[in-house]
């Protein structure tokens, strides 16, 4: 199987984590999204012109957590995308629920803080931080408050569920995000960052 990916995008990242975790190796291949030609190829791949994208045979999969959906299944005796139906419900409850609202604004803080500047040469913009801000302590309290008696976001084990979750926040410090408050979240993301596969998939600048 082969990824196609940009080494500090984090739903890239998403991809990777997995992949490391169940202990596939991926033939990997960089596309660097300042180049033309690698942007034509990625379009070619994906039509959304984003990465992540695995090809595996004919199958060409875009979406992070699809490819993460996917990688787990091609996995025999996995344990971090459960087998039976209603765990399974929910690990894919919170992948949607990440890439729909928890990544929203931590996508706006890292953008303004972290990539706007060497895209563009712009500075952040403080009415879409406030408004990100706004957003971002509503979906940081619900899995706070999720959080408060757990260690993992889904039953007792790590699951996709935690890495879907994880990705976005590879920029933490310097996306300056506002989680300070937020001591359950902010345990959860010290136990992620002591795994092997998120030591392994740190992105090299």
């Amino acid at each position: 199987m082969r990824l196609y990916y940009f080494p500090q995008s984090s739903n890239s990242r998403r991809a990777l984590l997995v992949a490391r975790h169940l202990g596939i190796e991926l033939d990997l291949t960089e596309i660097d999204l300042t180049s033309e030609e690698d942007r034509r190829r990625l379009t070619e791949l994906n039509p959304n012109s984003q990465v992540p994208v695995l090809e595996d045979g004919s199958l060409v999969l875009w979406e992070s957590g699809a490819i993460m959906q996917y990688l787990a299944d091609r996995t025999p005796d996995q344990d971090i995308y459960p087998q039976n139906v209603r765990d399974r419900a929910d690990v894919n409850r919170w992948l949607f629920w990440s890439g729909a609202h928890f990544a929203v604004p931590v996508s706006t803080f890292t953008w303004e803080h972290v990539w706007k500047k060497r895209v563009t040469g712009a500075d952040a913009d403080p009415a879409a931080l406030a408004v990100a801000a706004e957003q971002m302590h509503a979906v940081a309290s619900l899995l706070d408050n999720h959080l408060a008696r757990r260690e993992w976001i889904v039953g007792d084990r790590l699951t996709l569920a935690d890495f879907a979750m994880a990705g976005p926040l590879t920029y933490i410090e310097q996306a300056h995000l506002p989680l300070a408050q937020y001591t359950n979240l902010l345990a959860w993301f010290a136990r992620i960052r002591q795994l092997d596969a998120w030591q392994r998939t740190e992105p090299v600048w």
